[in-house]
């Protein structure tokens, strides 16, 4: 195995590590509240494999064809596998069976498909909600943009809520690509907004977990109330790695 691949990604996750402690402490929260996903999309076994060797267990993956390869090439229990894009209603079986926790649950009809392939594996999968809170036309999620209509999800939400093999526990956004991490605090600020809203209309629920912020912008996002962070080049590297 590539021994200086090795040392550059657990030197870059500890970095990385180090930062997330500080904001979070900063943020008045204990170190630990927040969690790192290692974004590893369209990343090479080997550099997956490299990671593993530099200390990484959680990882975050946008395809889940792509991803159930490399899960089944590694077959390491110690691994957690949380699937961060958006999911195609018949790839859900392949979520259901592979994957620790999806971030990105939005539509009744991918709960539903979700919930039979669970019950049919005898497990429960760990969600969150995705929240399109931008507006932009690119972003999958519930459309949350306008708070005005936030009573409008509230139908879509029960229903989920109701499915008995996925624990609900948050929610999950992405907001639009900025260069500056601080343009996208305005889109953080109302996620936690509707975490409020939904943790008032339904009490039952703990929507303790917000997923939002990447390489760009997680310290912006863990200053917001961020409990997980998807961070990708900023440890795994370019590409080209």
């Amino acid at each position: 195995m590539d021994g200086t691949l090795i040392s550059s990604i657990r030197n870059r996750y500890q970095h990385v590590l180090s930062l997330v402690a500080d904001a979070t402490e900063r943020s008045g929260r204990k170190a630990e509240a927040v969690q790192v996903v290692v974004v590893s999309k369209s990343k090479p076994l080997r550099v997956i494999q490299a990671a593993l060797a530099a200390g990484i267990s959680k990882f975050g993956e946008n395809y889940a064809e792509e991803a159930v390869e490399k899960i089944t090439s590694l077959e390491n229990d110690a691994v957690e596998w949380h699937m961060i894009g958006h999911v195609q209603s018949r790839k859900a079986e392949k979520v259901a069976e592979y994957f620790s926790m999806l971030h990105s649950l939005d539509s009744v009809q991918l709960a539903a498909r979700l919930d039979r392939s669970c019950r049919e594996l005898n497990r429960r999968l760990p969600v969150l909600l995705e929240f399109n809170v931008s507006g932009e036309e690119s972003k999958f999620g519930f459309q949350a943009w306008d708070e005005h209509q936030w009573s409008d999800l509230e139908t879509d939400i029960e229903q989920i809520l109701n499915f008995s093999h996925m624990d609900v526990s948050g929610l999950m956004t992405m907001p639009p690509f900025f260069d500056d991490p601080e343009e996208s605090r305005p889109y953080f600020k109302k996620l936690c907004q509707l975490q409020e809203y939904l943790a008032r209309k339904f009490p039952q629920v703990q929507w303790k977990e917000l997923s939002m912020g990447t390489s760009v912008d997680f310290l912006v996002a863990i200053q917001e109330g961020a409990t997980y962070v998807r961070i990708g080049h900023a440890i795994l590297g370019p590409r080209t790695e």
